[in-house]
C-alpha cells in the first residue's frame, strides 16, 4: 500500500504532477498487493468450523458482565456472541485500550468455556470521541490530516442527529484509510484484540463517507493522503474527474481505485490478525450487497469475501425495506435473489445475516415476522441475527430466538452443510459491469434469478472466479457489459465444449452467431422485473425466453405456487428442496403466510422422502411411484420447508 505524509491540496497536486513517471509502477504494486490478498484467503476446507453454524446475538461488553453475557447467551441457544466495546471506534480507548482488551479477554475466556465463541465489535473507518466540546483532544482537533473530505474540502467530521448512535456532544469522524499513522495504531489495536484470544474480529461498515446526509454523491475521500496515492497508481489527480461519470475512465480507474482500498484494508486486518492467532475470523460488517451502493461506498461484497472469513451483511437490497414486518413480495424475492448470490461469492465460507424483523409495527406481532426472516435466511443458507428494532443486541421477542435457535441447532446440518448443483441453469453476475452499469446489469439479473426462482427450475450464480467450475449446460449472461480477456475464453471454451449461452441486452462477449448462442437484443429479465414492480401476481415472463431455461430430461422437478421461492441442490449427494412460502404476506398489515397446500416434487428413479418443516420434525412422505420416477406431494406449506430424497 502506498503511504504519503499530508500537506495542502496544492502540494498533493504537485505530488501528482510530479510523479506520472512513477504511475505504471505504483499501479502494479497495488494490485500485486491486492493479488496477494485474494490468494491468501483460500475456500473453506470440507470441515466446516463454528462459524458456518452461528446463531448470532449482541451484547455490550464492561469491565464486569461477560459471565452474565455468556449466561443469557446459552439461555436463548445463541452460538457465537457479539460482545461491543469498540477498542478503535472510540478515541480515548484507540489511544489507550488496555481496560476494554481485559474485558474482551475475560469475554472469550467465558464463552469457551461455556463451550461457546466469542467475536468483538471495533469499527473500521469511524471514531468518535465522547463529550468533544469539553475536551481539548479530539480527534478531529488532534489529526485533521487523517479524515476523509469532500473534493471541497470539508471533512467528514459529524455531530448528535447525523446518525442515531451519535450522542449529544460527541464528535463522530471517518478516517482516510491511507493515513499512515493512523493506520498503523490501529493495526496494532487489532494485534492486541486478536491476542486476547476471542474468536473474531467483527468490523463494522469500512467505507468511504458517502452515507450520511450530504455526502451521498461526494465520492469520497480527497483528502491529500488519498489523493496522492490515487496519484501514484493512475498519474491522476482525482479532483479534476467528472465525478458520477461512469462512461470517463479516470472516474471508472477511481471506481476501482476505492474498491480495492478497502478490500487491501481488509485483507491487511486479516493478515495482521492472523499473524498473532491464527485461528481468528475476520468479518467486515456492510449493508451494501448486489447493488450499486457498493460501488459508492467502496466496500463490494464479492471482494471482501475474498480476503475474509465471513461477510456480515446487513442487506438493504437497493432500497427496498429491510424490516421484515413491512416488506412486500417483491422485497422478499429480492432479499432471495442478494442471499443467493453472497452464497455464491463466499464459495464455501459462511455467510451472516444481521437483518431486523420488527420495530413496533401495531397491526403484526414480532414473534411472527421474526419466523419469517429466519426461515428465509436459513433456507437461503444463511446463518440468522435479528435484533431488537434497529440496533445489533437485544431481542423483540426473547421467547420466539430461543424457540427457533434451538430448532436451527437440532437441524443445522440439514440447512449449513455445503450445497452443490445438480444441473442447474447459469446465471452470471459480472462485477465489472455491476460496477459502472449497476441500473442495467442487476435489475436483468435479479429478473432472471427472480424467475427461476418463482418457475422453481434449479440455478447457480456464477461469478468471473467460477465461471471455469460451471458444470451446467446453460448460462445466461443478464445485460453483461464488460468481459475481461479471460472471461471470454472460459465462455468461448464453455460453448466449444456443447455449453449454451442466453445472452440478454448487452453482448460483451465477442463470440459470432452459432447455434449454442441464443441472444435478446431487449432483455427478459429487466422486463419481467418492471412487470413484478407493476403488479407482483400479475407478472408473466416472456414465455420463449422461460421455455429456452427448462432443461431436458431434468433429475428434479418442482410444481408449487410462484409465491414460494426454492432452491434445487444436493447436500451430502442428496437432493434437496429448500421452500421459502410469502403467500398472503401484507406489508405492515399481516406478518403471517397463508399456507400452500399441493407442491409436488418429482425425482427420476427410485427414492424414499422426507419433509421438514419450519420448526417442525421430520416426517416421511408417501412415495407414487411414475414411469421411471418417483412423486412426491408435500404437505402444505406454512411459512417454508425443506424436502430431500434418499
Amino acid at each position: 500500500m502506498a503511504s504519503w505524509e499530508s500537506g495542502s491540496s496544492s502540494d498533493a497536486l504537485s505530488i501528482c504532477r510530479g510523479r506520472r513517471w512513477r504511475s505504471a509502477s505504483a499501479a502494479l504494486a497495488l494490485l500485486a498487493l491486492v493479488a496477494v490478498a485474494f490468494a491468501a484467503a483460500p475456500e473453506s476446507a470440507p470441515g466446516q468450523d463454528w462459524s458456518h453454524y452461528v446463531r448470532i446475538a449482541a451484547w455490550p461488553l464492561t469491565a464486569n458482565n461477560a459471565a452474565a453475557i455468556v449466561r443469557e447467551a446459552q439461555q436463548s441457544n445463541v452460538f457465537g456472541i457479539e460482545v461491543d466495546n469498540d477498542v478503535t471506534g472510540r478515541y480515548e480507548s484507540f489511544l489507550d485500550p488496555r481496560a476494554k482488551l481485559a474485558a474482551i479477554r475475560r469475554a472469550a475466556g467465558e464463552a469457551h468455556r461455556a463451550g461457546n465463541h466469542a467475536f468483538v465489535y471495533i469499527a473500521g473507518l469511524e471514531c468518535i470521541t465522547a463529550n468533544a466540546g469539553k475536551t481539548p483532544h479530539t480527534l478531529a482537533k488532534d489529526h485533521p490530516d487523517w479524515l476523509q473530505r469532500k473534493r471541497t474540502g470539508e471533512p467528514a467530521v459529524f455531530g448528535a442527529g447525523t446518525a442515531f448512535w451519535i450522542a449529544p456532544g460527541d464528535e463522530d469522524v471517518w478516517i482516510s484509510p491511507y493515513a499512515r499513522a493512523w493506520r498503523k495504531i490501529y493495526m496494532e489495536r487489532v494485534r492486541q484484540v486478536a491476542a486476547t484470544g476471542i474468536d473474531g474480529i467483527y468490523v463494522d461498515i469500512p467505507y468511504w463517507m458517502t452515507h450520511f446526509e450530504g455526502w451521498e454523491d461526494s465520492w469520497a475521500s480527497f483528502d491529500d493522503s488519498t489523493l496522492a496515492a490515487f496519484c501514484e497508481r493512475t498519474g491522476l489527480d482525482a479532483r479534476q474527474l467528472p465525478l458520477g461519470d461512469f462512461s470517463d475512465p479516470g472516474f471508472r480507474k477511481w471506481v476501482q481505485f476505492r474498491i480495492d482500498t478497502l478490500t487491501d484494508f481488509m485483507a491487511e486486518i486479516d493478515r495482521t490478525a492472523k499473524a498473532v492467532n491464527p485461528a481468528i475470523k475476520t468479518i467486515p460488517e456492510i449493508y451494501p450487497g448486489i447493488e450499486e451502493e457498493a460501488v459508492r461506498v467502496g466496500a463490494d461484497v464479492y471482494s471482501l469475501y475474498a480476503v475474509n472469513d465471513a461477510v456480515a451483511h446487513e442487506y438493504e437490497f437497493g432500497g427496498g425495506d429491510h424490516l421484515a414486518s413491512s416488506r412486500t413480495l417483491l422485497d422478499w424475492f429480492r432479499y432471495q435473489a442478494g442471499m443467493q448470490s453472497f452464497r455464491s461469492f463466499a464459495r464455501g465460507k459462511p455467510t451472516w445475516i444481521l437483518n431486523y424483523s420488527w420495530d413496533g409495527d401495531e397491526e403484526i406481532e414480532p414473534r411472527e415476522s421474526m419466523q419469517t426472516l429466519f426461515m428465509s435466511e436459513i433456507m437461503a443458507g444463511a446463518t440468522p441475527w435479528d435484533a431488537r428494532g434497529h440496533v445489533m443486541s437485544g431481542s423483540n421477542d426473547l421467547a420466539t430466538r430461543r424457540e427457533v435457535f434451538g430448532w436451527i441447532a437440532d437441524h443445522e446440518q440439514t440447512f449449513f452443510r455445503p450445497r452443490q448443483p445438480m444441473q442447474p441453469v447459469g446465471v452470471y453476475f459480472s462485477p465489472a459491469t455491476r460496477n459502472f452499469f449497476a441500473a442495467e446489469h442487476v435489475r436483468s439479473y435479479q429478473g432472471v434469478l427472480i424467475l427461476l426462482m418463482q418457475q422453481h427450475l434449479e440455478y447457480q450464480v456464477v461469478t468471473p472466479r467460477t465461471l471455469a467450475e460451471f458444470r451446467g449446460r446453460l448460462l445466461v449472461l443478464p445485460d453483461v457489459r464488460m468481459l475481461d480477456d479471460n472471461e471470454r475464453r472460459e465462455l468461448q471454451r464453455f460453448v466449444e465444449g456443447s455449453g449454451k449461452l442466453i445472452l440478454t441486452g448487452a453482448d460483451a462477449t465477442g463470440l459470432g452467431a452459432r447455434a449454442e448462442i441464443k441472444r435478446y437484443s431487449q432483455c427478459p429479465g429487466k422486463a419481467y422485473m418492471d412487470a413484478l414492480e407493476r403488479d407482483f401476481g400479475a407478472a408473466v415472463p416472456d414465455p420463449q425466453f422461460l421455455a429456452s431455461l427448462r432443461p431436458e430430461n431434468a433429475r428434479v422437478s418442482v410444481s408449487a405456487a410462484r409465491t414460494l421461492a426454492t432452491q434445487i441442490a444436493t447436500v451430502d449427494g442428496k437432493p434437496h428442496v429448500f421452500f421459502a412460502n410469502f403467500t398472503g404476506l401484507r406489508p405492515g398489515r399481516n406478518a403471517r403466510q397463508t399456507p400452500e397446500a399441493g407442491a409436488t416434487v418429482v425425482l427420476t428413479g427410485t427414492h424414499t422422502g422426507t419433509w421438514l418443516p419450519f420448526l417442525g420434525t421430520p416426517e416421511r412422505l408417501t412415495a407414487r411411484p411414475e414411469a421411471g420416477a418417483t412423486r412426491f406431494v408435500l404437505p402444505p406449506i406454512e411459512k417454508g420447508g425443506v424436502f430431500w430424497a434418499d
